[in-house]
């Protein structure tokens, strides 16, 4: 089988280094000066450092060499999911491994796909998943979500390893809002536990049960978010949920996580955006995900205090203070209702 995958970030290539042991890939580098260094020293120095590329991976800067793909894997940020949409539109089985709300729009991938190829079956690949380890041939577990069964079939035979175990699910919906909202909660327990690393033993700092109680919660915000917008709720106790969430917000190598540690530092977004050099989805997303609650009369007081740390308008100190000084109510009724 031939696959193409579409955007040589760390994530990008890991699934290419891994998908190559089993069949002709092609890596295609949007940015031609990259793609060259790669192709040359067969490492991706900037973003999967440490990682050997295999003499078989195919590097490219033309979209012409994944014109023919059995499948199609688009691994760009989440801004630049609807242009390479467009161009591979022609394109008969396509997937997509970014994660988020589509800055201005709010769209989910699936909403972004509709609207640019209509009538083309799409998936979505998400689940608890650093791309280090993934490259490295670590165990890992992703689940392929599509209306269509039979492209998650397909998603799932292609990519399958014995290190890779890819699910399949019939909630696209689901899936893609627990891969968004758990950036922006990943935000908020970096910021959490920024701050218990300032304050040390400090009485009253926030520390592990606070983590605790904000994963938690988050699960119950990003659960309401999905429901209200089709998913099942069944969705965000698996892989696309639960599951990434727990290792994005406790996770070393997250990038989100580490905008959380840095603001709580002290640090402007700006500066803690320069020193990542890396995207982090969460920092655009989590607007996104507050408008889209709005509209839709979901009630998300975790994710409204990080953007209101991000915007500058609440210290991360005041933002952890406000959420865990909310008035006492029904547990339940952060799971299932809209208050």
């Amino acid at each position: 089988m031939k696959l193409a995958v579409l955007g040589a970030g760390a994530w990008g290539t890991a699934l290419a280094v891994q998908a190559c042991n089993r069949h002709d890939v092609v890596l295609w580098a949007r940015d031609a000066a990259q793609g060259h260094a790669m192709a040359r020293d067969r490492v991706n120095a900037r973003y999967l450092p440490g990682v050997t590329l295999p003499d078989s991976l195919r590097i490219t800067e033309s979209l012409d060499d994944a014109a023919d793909a059995d499948l199609t894997i688009v691994a760009t940020p989440m801004g630049g999911l609807r242009a390479t949409l467009a161009r591979v539109q022609h394109q008969r089985n396509v997937v997509w491994v970014c994660k988020g709300f589509e800055h201005a729009t709010g769209l989910l991938g699936h909403e972004v796909a509709v609207q640019v190829a209509p009538a083309r079956a799409t998936c979505v690949l998400s689940g608890p998943s650093f791309a280090d380890e993934v490259a490295r041939g670590q165990p890992t577990a992703l689940v392929a979500a599509s209306d269509s069964a039979d492209l998650c079939r397909l998603v799932a035979e292609a990519l399958r390893s014995d290190s890779l175990r890819i699910y399949t699910s019939a909630d696209p919906i689901g899936v893609e809002v627990g891969g968004a909202v758990k950036n922006v909660l990943a935000i908020a327990t970096g910021l959490c536990d920024g701050l218990a690393a300032q304050a040390g033993n400090r009485a009253a700092a926030p520390g592990l049960n606070a983590r605790a109680a904000l994963i938690t919660r988050g699960l119950a915000e990003m659960t309401r978010l999905g429901v209200a917008l089709g998913a099942n709720a069944e969705t965000f106790m698996g892989l696309s949920g639960l599951g990434d969430l727990v290792l994005t917000a406790t996770g070393d190598l997250s990038r989100n996580r580490r905008v959380g540690l840095q603001l709580a530092q002290g640090k402007t977004l700006s500066q803690v955006l320069n020193e990542l050099g890396h995207v982090a989805e969460g920092v655009v997303t989590a607007p996104m995900v507050l408008q889209r609650a709005r509209a839709a009369g979901v009630d998300m007081p975790i994710t409204q205090a990080v953007v209101a740390v991000l915007d500058g308008e609440l210290s991360a100190a005041r933002g952890v203070q406000l959420l865990m000084s909310r008035e006492p109510r029904a547990e339940a009724d952060g799971v299932t209702g809209v208050g």
